[in-house]
């Protein structure tokens, strides 16, 4: 087989094509986000960006989003604090990092029954026309963002949301799990109509062909132990299937992200259908060995990861090899993206992560041809 790109490579394992060997993916952002560190502005990362434009496949991760709600939420919640910069935002119905950040910027304000039930109440911004005239405000940045993204070396993927993340982000997580009991239809049917909104977006992205992937982060924000299976099914399933759906429907891919006890949860993300399936934490953190996941799943998903962020700390880079020989064993023959199980936190990385990282996409890169 001829030697592909590393945008070739992502995208065909996750069209289940054959691929000349196992992509990588480090989950280093391209440009700048608010939950990872700025790796191509902090020197100390320059060599790892180095060798992962080489020998790894970038997906550029942006957030393109708007305020979900159609009147300002702090009107419902007197006497609540909100963060002083936010409050300027949300006066124009617009923040630049996404309303779950702007929610969680607020501070979990959701703390009672009666919270709860004032925030279902509020009116969703669900007009197509509305939705639109938002994302337009925010186009002109991201176009310069795609436009500048070196796209043989991996592709664009939107992070917009899903109906959970708006309750999640905002909701005291004492009080969350107790109402996946008491409120449990009330919500599912307060996430149906916050649907509306996300369906507009996603609709207006496609429509405009903006990415090539498209990334889904909410599973894991109503999956047991916090809430029960039932929850689960009724505030996550239903709505990221539909988006799914949707995706697949105008050609695109979608990723599904799941941090978490994912073993008893492997049939539901068969039944939604995505593309990949990220991340795979096996024991201790989690409670699914990778091997076990790959025999479930069947190659129906394209798995990602599945090394603990954590081993980037804690291993010697003769030991990291060792880690990623042994998961890309375990996938040989399977479609497999070898990842960390999540993104660059340190600000700065000091000489030890700096070799697992060289280490990880070094022996990613020998070890994981077909014929390895």
């Amino acid at each position: 087989m001829k030697r592909m790109t590393n945008r070739e490579r992502i995208l065909g394992v996750l069209k289940g094509e054959s691929v000349d060997r196992v992509p990588i993916w480090l989950l280093f952002p391209w440009d700048r986000t608010s939950y990872y560190t700025d790796v191509r502005k902090e020197p100390s990362y320059a060599p790892v960006v180095e060798a992962m434009r080489r020998s790894a496949s970038i997906l550029n991760r942006r957030n393109f989003d708007i305020e979900a709600f159609a009147a300002d939420f702090r009107l419902a919640f007197p006497g609540k604090s909100f963060h002083a910069s936010l409050a300027r935002e949300l006066s124009a119905h617009e923040v630049t990092e996404g309303n779950a950040n702007a929610l969680m910027a607020a501070g979990r304000f959701l703390d009672s029954e009666g919270d709860l039930e004032a925030f279902m109440a509020l009116p969703v911004l669900g007009d197509a026309r509305e939705v639109a005239a938002g994302l337009e405000r925010l186009l002109p940045t991201y176009l310069e963002e795609r436009a500048a993204f070196p796209m043989d070396c991996g592709a664009m993927m939107l992070d917009l949301g899903e109906p959970i993340l708006t309750l999640y982000s905002a909701s005291n997580l004492l009080e969350y799990p107790i109402w996946s009991i008491t409120h449990r239809g009330e919500v599912a049917a307060f996430l149906r109509r916050l649907q509306a909104h996300y369906l507009a977006k996603y609709r207006w992205c496609l429509e405009r062909d903006l990415a090539d992937i498209y990334f889904l982060v909410g599973s894991e924000l109503a999956a047991p132990p916090m809430v029960g299976p039932e929850a689960f099914r009724e505030w996550v399933l239903p709505f990221q299937k539909e988006i799914i759906d949707l995706v697949h429907s105008y050609g695109k891919l979608a990723i599904t992200h799941f941090h978490g006890q994912i073993r008893d949860r492997l049939e539901d993300f068969i039944w939604l259908a995505p593309d990949g399936l990220h991340t795979i934490e096996e024991p201790p953190i989690g409670n699914c060995p990778l091997s076990e996941a790959l025999r479930i799943v069947d190659n129906r998903i394209a798995l990602i990861g599945t090394i603990q962020y954590d081993e980037f700390r804690a291993l010697e880079p003769d030991g990291m090899r060792a880690e990623v020989r042994r998961v890309l064993d375990s996938a040989k023959g399977r479609r497999f993206v070898l990842s960390p199980s999540a993104g660059p936190f340190h600000k700065m990385l000091d000489d030890h992560m700096r070799d697992n990282y060289l280490a990880f996409l070094d022996e990613g890169e020998r070890h994981g041809g077909c014929d390895a």
